[in-house]
């Protein structure tokens, strides 16, 4: 079955970086562009980073342009999302999320496998 398994979360001070992974299984992953979504404490789903199938196109949020950074190596099956001066807003459950729909900015309708999630908390 279609697997996708967050790693890299966990606490970090304000400024600091963390290197979050994202290791797929269950489909041809380099057939597929790839997304990172967020959902902080109590608020709903935010659309953050994706990379598309060769890793040739990246695209973020206003917010996280210059902070962060996706990329992925499809020999691992591995998507990563390199997160620097990271600020007590970027707290959240961070997704890896598989996208069929091949546009940008993605829509949810073609997000059809997601993971469970790595927890980033931003505090000092």
């Amino acid at each position: 079955e279609v697997q996708l398994v967050e790693s890299g979360g966990g606490l970090v001070q304000p400024g600091g970086s963390l290197r979050l992974s994202c290791e797929a299984s269950g489909f041809t992953f380099d057939d597929y562009a790839m997304n990172w979504v967020r959902q902080a404490p109590g608020k709903g789903l935010e659309w953050v980073s994706g990379i598309s199938w060769n890793g040739a196109n990246t695209y973020y949020t206003e917010s996280m342009k210059g902070r962060f950074t996706v990329s992925r190596d499809n020999a691992k099956n591995t998507l990563y999302l390199q997160m620097n001066g990271l600020e007590s807003e970027d707290t959240a459950v961070y997704y890896c999320v598989k996208d069929t729909g091949g546009s940008w900015p993605p829509f949810y309708y073609g997000m059809d496998y997601w993971g469970k999630g790595t927890l980033v908390t931003v505090s000092s």
